[in-house]
């Protein structure tokens, strides 16, 4: 029991010890960090992040997610690009090397990236080491110090790293201003992708999307629908205006086939749902889902804002995608 409580007292150390090192940089954030944001923000190329060890590891989430919010990046391991992949860095990129120290393989690297042209970000514990002294901007994590018994293995400062590189991160991607849809767009895939995706997304638009005027016989209506691509079993109708007035299903078509077929030859209008529920433009595909399950129906026409159906989301759709 003793043993089991001195762990659970180290473990808490080592947090408070991680906990410190990213409180600390709060302090650290000036004109310094906003020349780094101003530099990525204006970046005409890629951020090429970079470093060795610990700090490349950490590098590579960085690239990560400035790539995941709208700022194109990759990573680039700094011996590989001693022996030909440096030939992926251009002028117009920004390089945002790490490294606590400040003198390891990377600090190799600048002569040539200054040569090429790209700017250089260092995110260094030390200010006065050569990757800081040759860079263009310097983020200072300060001299953090090691919950490690033996003071070396890397973690108070790694998560440091991490803390300033996610900073700078989602400063710009805020500063860039995209929406939910833009969001969606990095992250097609999984949970994210699932709650982030608009029915624009999703929706039958084109040629996929059957419409027809209220005054088209219900048998010409059949026709459309029929006709049209994917089969998707509903016509919109539209009033004079181009407005959408109506709908009408293959579930509509059942019902009134069981009271004869006297009303094939008559207009859609007689016999669709009038103001019909609609889907807008821009809105969640998970809360166009929902409308679905909770009264019972497989589709749905999806108008702009001026009432003009644009689409139709079929129950269909959303499942294909994982709903």
């Amino acid at each position: 029991m003793k043993e089991t409580s001195q762990d659970i007292a180290f473990a808490k150390e080592v947090l408070e010890f991680e906990a410190r090192a990213v409180q600390n940089l709060i302090r650290g954030i000036d004109d310094g960090f906003q020349q780094a944001v101003d530099l990525i923000f204006n970046c005409r190329g890629r951020v090429v992040v970079t470093g060795i060890g610990k700090a490349g590891i950490v590098g590579q989430k960085i690239s990560a997610t400035l790539a995941s919010t709208g700022t194109p990046s990759y990573w680039l391991h700094p011996a590989e690009a001693r022996h030909g992949d440096l030939g992926r860095v251009v002028k117009e990129d920004v390089v945002l090397a790490l490294s606590n120290s400040g003198q390891t393989e990377v600090v190799l690297l600048l002569p040539h990236v200054k040569k090429i042209g790209a700017k250089v970000i260092a995110i260094t514990g030390d200010k006065e080491s050569t990757l800081a002294l040759h860079s263009d901007v310097v983020l200072g994590i300060g001299k953090v110090e090691e919950p490690c018994h033996l003071g070396l293995a890397p973690s108070a400062s790694s998560t440091a790293m991490l803390a300033i590189g996610d900073a700078l991160a989602l400063t710009v991607f805020k500063k860039k201003d995209l929406k939910k849809e833009d969001f969606a767009a990095y992250h097609p895939g999984g949970e994210l992708g699932k709650k982030l995706l608009t029915v624009d997304m999703v929706m039958r638009a084109g040629e996929g999307n059957p419409v027809t005027s209220e005054s088209t016989p219900v048998i010409k209506a059949l026709e459309i629908m029929t006709n049209t691509r994917g089969r998707p079993g509903a016509v919109s109708i539209v009033d004079s205006s181009g407005r959408l007035c109506g709908f009408f299903t293959d579930g509509d078509l059942r019902r009134y086939l069981q009271k004869g077929r006297d009303f094939l030859n008559r207009p859609i209008n007689e016999v669709m749902t009038k103001d019909p529920r609609t889907a807008k433009t821009g809105s969640l595909a998970a809360d166009v889902y929902r409308v679905l399950r909770e009264y019972k129906i497989d589709q749905l026409p999806v108008v702009d804002d001026k009432d003009v159906p644009v689409g139709l989301v079929d129950v269909q759709d959303l499942l294909d995608v994982g709903y």
